[in-house]
């Protein structure tokens, strides 16, 4: 075996002592998804009778826990999920929590106030790191009326982003990447104009996940998130299986880990 094959194979038994957290929802054709959305259809193609058991899977790319690459808002960005390269899928994840702003108010977006503060506790966010925003809105699935949490009269309510946040992360921080629980990077209330924050984080060179789960139960710094998508043609957006790795005793939140 090769020194650097040796390296490798121990950099994976090291990791494999850690502490690994799932941070993607399982997704059917009942959950929660982009209201403009049909649901997914999973259809039984071939059974156990027939020798192997296959089904069909209909979905549009951004359903359940997903990517958005920067082709999915910028058309002169022409990157597609194929296109991010896989160094870039390996990030320090940092996780800014809101939730108990956002309970209090669901239509609460995250302020630079807000990342100055995390950051005095925490310190700075690093250059290149994948910044998680907690708003424990992942505990409202699999419900579509929950996510929506719609008022009486048809109107959205859900937290998100302010574009300053976001131009925070990315021009004072460098961050890579940024993530969410809801299915907007834009608080719900501020979407009259578009999607202002979503179309800045992707017309920049930057991609996002969204509807993440399982925010609440890794540390605020620490960990590195794996985001692990499969690799189809010209895709705006897929499905994604997301999990973070970190030494539990860097965990101060008391979380529960997925062994």
């Amino acid at each position: 075996m090769s020194m650097i094959e040796s390296e490798v194979q121990t950099l994976v038994t090291q990791l494999k002592r850690k502490t690994w957290v799932d941070l993607t929802h399982s997704f059917g054709p009942e959950s929660p998804h982009f209201p403009e959305f049909q649901p997914a259809k999973f259809k039984t193609i071939a059974t156990h009778a027939d020798g192997y058991y296959v089904k069909q899977y209909t979905f549009p790319g951004q359903y359940g826990t997903h990517i958005d690459p920067p082709v999915h808002f910028y058309k002169d960005e022409e990157r597609y999920v194929e296109d991010l390269q896989l160094k870039d899928l390996v990030l320090p994840l940092v996780v800014i929590d809101c939730s108990e702003k956002t309970e209090a108010n669901p239509d609460y977006s995250l302020t630079v106030e807000d990342i100055k503060n995390w950051e005095k506790k925490n310190g700075s966010i690093p250059e290149g790191a994948f910044v998680a925003l907690r708003t424990d809105w992942g505990r409202r699935w699999p419900s579509q009326v929950k996510f929506e949490n719609k008022d009486t009269k048809g109107q959205n309510h859900y937290p998100g982003w302010s574009l300053e946040a976001l131009k925070y992360i990315y021009e004072v921080r460098h961050a890579t990447a940024n993530g969410h629980e809801t299915f907007d990077t834009d608080a719900a209330v501020n979407q009259q104009n578009g999607l202002i924050g979503e179309y800045y984080v992707l017309s920049h060179g930057h991609y996002q996940v969204e509807l993440l789960d399982n925010l609440d139960r890794v540390p605020s710094t620490g960990a590195v998130v794996f985001i692990s998508v499969a690799k189809p043609e010209n895709a705006p957006g897929f499905p994604v299986r997301v999990f973070a790795v970190f030494d539990e005793s860097k965990n101060k939140e008391n979380t529960k880990a997925i062994k």
